[in-house]
């Protein structure tokens, strides 16, 4: 191999509106934000680094090589870095390929290794995504097509504090299938909804996603307390829970970027990438 070293860059996930309806062939609406995992794989004698990163690294047939993880993604906070993680390692470790092709090998090591029951919500908005742009995916059709965010639209990111690991929760279990189907219906309903609506009428979506998020199960107490302040506060347009539930970030919509001064505007960021050296 002539390469000696591949260095793999993955944005975190910030989804808009169609949460858990990857797995049931609905409708998203995320981007990619501006934190980033960056992997660095350098040729050695032998593999090294961490021990989750080389368990995943040796699922995806990497060579040889000392593994290094630099991130700004907080890991349990909804914000898909266990996704982020599994791209980096395929890229690395594979070189150049087909986006998609990625996204369904990031997939498999996710679920072999991490026990992680995922869909592809998170790796395709990974490596689909452009700057300034959402990317609205179907999930029947298995298409994705990039969707200029208006300039009125302004997201930021509240932590609840709350973090889970999706591999140790119960969802999947308990929840009610019709519950869960009368969400994925009208949460993909929100999403075509959104395409073509104002800030205003873009938060009453996302309240209404959070309401439906909370009869299926995946939200909490503490989640919900912190929603409703958030929802209550001047300048807020909707607030909701985010990524696979039980914790996390709570994604705002706003009015001004004013508004929750402590929070910075999202700023959608491109897509997963990899540079290599010789």
């Amino acid at each position: 191999m002539l390469v000696v070293q591949r260095r793999a860059s993955i944005p975190a996930r910030i989804n808009i509106i169609g949460e858990h309806t990857d797995y049931l062939g609905g409708l998203a609406l995320p981007f990619a934000s501006e934190h980033r995992l960056m992997l660095t794989a350098t040729k050695a004698d032998q593999t090294e680094g961490d021990a989750t990163v080389v368990e995943l690294w040796r699922a995806a047939g990497g060579w040889p090589a000392a593994l290094e993880v630099k991130s700004t993604i907080p890991i349990g906070a909804g914000m898909s870095s266990s996704a982020a993680l599994c791209l980096a390692v395929v890229l690395c470790a594979n070189g150049p390929m087909e986006p998609f092709d990625a996204c369904l090998e990031a997939q498999r090591i996710e679920h072999q290794v991490l026990k992680t029951p995922c869909g592809l919500l998170d790796q395709i908005a990974m490596m689909m995504s452009q700057e300034h742009h959402a990317t609205l995916i179907d999930f029947t059709a298995m298409t994705w097509d990039a969707f200029l965010i208006p300039e009125s639209w302004m997201f930021k990111l509240v932590d609840s504090g709350v973090r889970r690991q999706l591999n140790q929760t119960e969802f999947g279990t308990s929840v009610d299938s019709s519950a869960l189907q009368r969400h994925a219906t009208e949460e993909n309903r929100r999403v075509r909804q959104a395409l073509d609506t104002t800030p205003i009428e873009l938060g009453t979506l996302l309240n209404a996603s959070h309401a439906s998020l909370q009869s299926i199960g995946v939200s909490t107490p503490e989640v919900d307390a912190l929603v409703s302040k958030l929802q209550a506060t001047p300048g807020v347009l909707g607030a909701r829970m985010m990524g696979g539930g039980f914790g996390g970030m709570i994604l705002i919509a706003v009015n001004d970027p004013e508004v929750v001064p402590d929070a910075p505007l999202l700023k959608p960021s491109r897509g997963g990438f990899l540079e290599e050296s010789l």
